[in-house]
């Protein structure tokens, strides 16, 4: 028994691996080895075949991968703070359009001869995969040709980023034993089950397993004993989703983007053995299974139908991305546009659930596999190509909140010491409330630090300021409506870290203190991290230099008008 195991993914991951290094040379999607892996060995050679003891052990894959998703794409703390903005609605649009036109293909409810005629929960879950867009791909593509710290750059993530949370749970909860549900009291009750078990993993995830992991660490000392916490954790959260109706990739996905707040340095010590493990063994093995239930019964398809499976999502996703761009006035919709077209992990990964689940046959999981590698293969040169040409001189409109997790792709290995504004002139508690909204308030900035005898005592808004009466702003001095600071950095910690923090505490700006006193050393502002984006190619080789007794990188106050 173990030797007809073994032997079949020894094969998958020795083959998958020297594919992906070959492939790679030819720049590639590593994805595509992996399931070119599956097809090779298993139509092709017949030498491995998708038996169940295989499929128990390939069927893990697919949790780690949505994990990873979660844990890496979906920023939830960005999410909530661009809700309401003209970048929200343009996503909510471009999703709504795009769903609604791929719904035409997969249900029968427009009546059209080539639809898939799927009920109504299965239909909207493949249609929400045809709309789905791709944060991670989007942010290697513009990372890779030095984009992404640009502000257009920041324009299209922090779209993709709305589009995929939206569309993600569009096909996670039309995806499972719930989606059979017809009763309404029973759909709302289910609600309220998704909503505890959302609550329940955020709860273990943010506030009880870092505590536990570092206590437990210090007392027994164990190797990668936080690595055996987060996949014991993972496969529980899986296990508790199914037994709520969910498909365990939901589990999953909520598990990886509740962790997805951790401090940098704690994901930096939670992260390897996993990313190992998942990089190594259980992402290209799932993928590689895909491959092996691939075969030719798509070319049995009606010619309207393959036409209308390539053509029709395509054409409804990018209108629906160009609309709701246009539609908000956005700068560059076409750029935008191109930019929510990426597709990468996710969908493949759905199109298998479907498959094992008897959603979609062999005929349409064939076709839409293919469908995926064409986006896999083209989208990448046409965002880069897009984005070159929306290049303008001066400053193109930015979000006035910078997803948390837009850092940790744009300002990977950057410090606080690195972007520290120590140059600004900082009010003190005494100084009167008409008087700093006339001399001291600068365009974009709408938290400030007030400063006595070289100490942060506390922050004011200028929202909160201009709710006081005109008549007593004269008289009332910044200490009577400031509220206490409530965080501080340090000039060693990641940039990313305090940037999550600040999304956490609903502030643009905090004090940087350094020492065991806390000496007051200047700012962070959220609006400057944006605005030095463009240096990061010049601070990046050598991240501290630009803190030595000089605020910004220019030695002046970077200041650019709001979005």
């Amino acid at each position: 028994m173990l030797p007809e195991l073994l032997v079949p993914l020894g094969l998958l991951i020795v083959v998958a691996k020297l594919f992906e290094g070959a492939l790679g040379r030819l720049g590639l999607n590593s994805i595509i080895a992996y399931v070119l892996t599956g097809i090779l060995l298993g139509p092709v050679l017949n030498w491995v075949t998708p038996n169940d003891e295989l499929q128990l052990f390939l069927g893990l894959g697919i949790f780690v991968l949505f994990f990873n998703i979660g844990f890496d794409e979906i920023d939830v703390r960005g999410f909530v703070s661009i809700i309401g903005g003209r970048y929200f609605a343009a996503a909510i649009i471009s999703v709504a359009i795009s769903t609604t036109v791929a719904l035409s293909v997969t249900s029968d409810i427009f009546g059209l001869s080539f639809s898939l005629n799927l009920p109504i929960t299965d239909a909207l879950a493949l249609a929400g995969v045809l709309s789905l867009s791709s944060l991670g791909l989007v942010a290697k593509v513009l990372s890779d040709s030095g984009q992404l710290r640009e502000s257009i750059g920041l324009r299209i993530f922090a779209v993709v980023l709305i589009a995929e949370v939206m569309t993600l749970l569009v096909v996670g909860f039309t995806v499972g034993e719930h989606a059979q549900t017809a009763d309404a009291a029973a759909a709302v009750g289910l609600i309220a089950q998704i909503v505890g078990f959302v609550l329940v993993a955020w709860l273990l995830s943010t506030r009880v397993l870092p505590t536990a992991i570092a206590l437990l660490q210090r007392i027994f000392n164990v190797p990668q004993l936080s690595f055996g916490l987060l996949l014991g954790g993972l496969f529980l959260m899986v296990v508790g989703a199914e037994r709520m109706g969910l498909h365990g990739t939901i589990g999953a996905l909520l598990f990886g983007a509740a962790l997805s707040g951790l401090p940098e340095q704690v994901r930096g010590d939670i992260m390897p053995g996993l990313r190992s493990a998942s990089e190594g063994l259980f992402v290209p093995l799932f993928f590689a299974s895909a491959g092996l239930h691939f075969d030719l019964s798509f070319l049995d398809l009606p010619a309207s139908t393959i036409a209308a499976l390539v053509i029709i999502p395509l054409a409804g996703k990018f209108a629906g991305a160009f609309i709701g761009a246009y539609l908000v006035r956005i700068d560059a919709p076409l750029t935008l546009a191109t930019g929510l077209m990426a597709k990468g992990v996710a969908e493949v990964g759905f199109l298998l659930v479907m498959l094992e689940g008897g959603v979609i046959g062999a005929d349409v999981f064939s076709m839409l596999v293919l469908v995926m590698f064409g986006y896999m293969l083209l989208m990448p040169p046409l965002i880069t190509a897009s984005v070159e040409h929306a290049r303008a001189p001066g400053a193109p409109a930015t979000p006035l909140s910078m997803p948390p997790s837009f850092a940790r792709y744009a300002l990977a290995g950057v410090q606080v010491s690195s972007l520290l504004d120590a140059t600004r002139m900082f009010p003190g508690p005494e100084v009167p409330i008409e008087e700093f909204l006339e001399n001291w308030t600068v365009p974009g900035h709408t938290d400030y630090v007030v400063v006595s005898d070289g100490e942060a005592v506390g922050i004011v808004s200028v929202a909160r300021l201009k709710r006081v009466r005109r008549s007593t702003r004269a008289s009332t001095p910044l200490h009577k409506v400031m509220r206490p600071c409530p965080m501080e950095a340090r000039p060693d910690e990641p940039i990313s870290d305090v940037l999550e923090r600040m999304a956490k505490y609903a502030v643009n700006v905090t004090p940087v203190v350094d020492g065991p006193d806390g000496e007051f050393r200047g700012t962070i502002v959220t609006h400057d991290v944006i605005d030095l984006l463009a240096l990061m190619d010049e601070i990046r080789p050598q991240p501290d230099r630009v803190h030595r007794g000089q605020g910004s990188a220019d030695g002046t106050d970077s200041v650019s008008d709001p979005a």
